[in-house]
């Protein structure tokens, strides 16, 4: 057992998945920490393991009990280490994985994550396995405390679950029906953010626009981003994903009106296809996407939009999927997660007839991406010339180490690589793009650096640095194929 300075035990969280995954695993961090953990050194192996998966991607199940399987041996030779296996593949697999990996200390399911430091004390005294799936939401996790990732960006969950009953996605009977936090307790949050030196937020639901259904305002959506105009200090806020079924006027007025809204809006699409949206039960139709896109960029000409797309759903035709092309062509999209379907068990589409065959998925696959590749490069030249103020970021890499250029994010989400600039995360620099590739910007004429709250915020964490490990989100990317088919984005998978 490794033992601190002050005594205490370690824990590691290994993150899958989407970004409510992430923001999860940071309350299981702060939940830890409050109990007394501290984080593993990076490069050690921690008393506690945390395992905050995702069934969503595919082959969700071999990557677990892979790590598990490699995990063991570590396990047998030292003595009270733990490991515990959260999130939805152990809301879906319960007590099967104690059955398939019986070394595996406590399961805990993807409502009751306030629970895990209870689970573990009570595995380690009674020296067996305690497995807790609770069928509802037990405590809102933003209510738990956090370790947050980030000095000067953060997530804020509004709602949980999903009323929906797409054919692909197993989400909701994971995640439960939507739970909706009220307005005063996200904006108190955020508040408490921005005091702590945080400059982004970003508002997190599984379909984040029909915030407010639980307690019945279908305006509530455009409300909250109206209100997040009015806290001092916040200067970006985003949101993803919202459902095109649920898109209103209302949240493109809010989004137009409200300054430190970005314009940049992630609506998955899926298809192209009527008849394959209507096959997924997707409850609109690509006529009225393409009109969603349409009135967002009359209302916003420098909106960046992306999207997400599956990739031969079962009964998919080369029809099907010429429409998919003529909606991306339409939309101009500034980039999208691209996905092969593949089955996922316990969903409807899992068992329907017309599987499209694997190689005619990959040959459709390349066609897209190609096309969009093609599409994001065009939409990324329209930025040369132009003057973006740029949030330095920590953990999106270094275009070039021999000219050690920095990395962040402009107000639409574009990934700008910067000239060697006097700049700490946090910290914007506002510069003229140089040069367009499909995926990022080149930014060498730097105007100004503009040195901030979050930035200060930043040192004063290396300053005083806790030890670390680093979160595997297993994002998808965007992109060539990957050796494995991408899995969809049931899931909010943008980054």
């Amino acid at each position: 057992m490794t033992v601190t300075e002050a005594g205490a035990r370690t824990y590691e969280v290994r993150t899958y998945g989407c970004q409510m995954n992430v923001h999860d695993s940071e309350r299981l961090s702060g939940l830890l920490e409050d109990a007394g953990y501290v984080r593993a050194p990076e490069g050690e192996t921690a008393d506690v393991i945390v395992f905050n998966t995702c069934a969503v991607r595919e082959n969700a199940d071999n990557r677990l009990y892979g790590n598990l399987g490699h995990l063991r041996p570590i396990k047998m030779a030292r003595e009270g280490m733990q490991i515990a296996v959260g999130g939805c593949l152990a809301q879906k697999d319960q007590g099967e994985i104690v059955r398939k990996a019986p070394w595996v200390d406590v399961v805990f399911g993807t409502h009751n994550i306030g629970s895990l430091p209870v689970l573990l004390e009570r595995a380690r005294i009674a020296q067996e396995a305690q497995v807790e799936i609770k069928d509802s939401l037990e405590t809102f996790p933003s209510t738990l405390p956090t370790r947050r990732e980030s000095a000067y960006a953060a997530w804020v969950a509004i709602s949980v679950g999903c009323n929906n009953t797409c054919t692909f996605c197993i989400v909701p009977s994971l995640r439960g029906k939507e739970k909706d936090r009220r307005p005063g307790d996200i904006l108190s949050e955020i508040r408490t953010l921005v005091d702590q030196g945080v400059l982004e937020i970003t508002l997190l639901g599984q379909n984040v626009n029909t915030y407010g259904v639980e307690f019945g305002d279908r305006l509530a959506f455009g409300k909250l981003l109206r209100a997040c105009g009015d806290v001092e200090g916040l200067e970006r806020v985003r949101f993803t994903s919202p459902h095109p079924a649920a898109f209103t006027d209302d949240v493109i007025h809010a989004m137009a009106e409200t300054p430190n809204v970005m314009h940049q809006l992630h609506m998955p699409l899926q298809s192209g296809s009527d008849r394959v949206l209507k096959a997924m039960r997707r409850s609109y139709r690509a006529e009225r996407y393409l009109g969603i896109i349409d009135r967002v960029r009359a209302a916003m000409p420098d909106a960046a939009i992306s999207t997400d797309i599956i990739v031969g759903f079962p009964g998919e035709t080369e029809e099907d999927f010429q429409q998919t092309l003529d909606v991306v062509r339409a939309s101009r999209f500034a980039n999208a997660f691209t996905f092969q379907y593949s089955i996922r068990p316990g969903t409807p589409a899992a068992t329907m007839e017309d599987q499209v065959p694997k190689a005619v998925v990959q040959e459709r696959y390349e066609r897209l991406v190609a096309l969009q590749e093609e599409i994001s490069w065009e939409e990324n030249k329209k930025q040369v010339g132009r003057t973006l103020e740029v949030l330095i970021a920590e953990g999106e890499g270094r275009k070039d180490d021999a000219t050690h250029r920095l990395s962040g994010r402009a107000a639409d989400n574009r990934l700008v690589h910067l000239a060697a600039v006097d700049a700490r995360p946090g910290d914007m620099v506002t510069a003229e793009v140089t040069y367009a590739a499909p995926h990022h910007l080149v930014a060498d004429k730097v105007v100004s650096v503009r040195r901030t709250r979050a930035g200060d915020a930043w040192e004063a964490r290396q300053a005083a640095p806790s030890a670390g490990s680093a979160v595997s989100l297993g994002m998808p990317t965007i992109g060539r194929p990957p050796a494995e088919p991408a899995p969809s984005s049931a899931c909010s998978a943008h980054p």
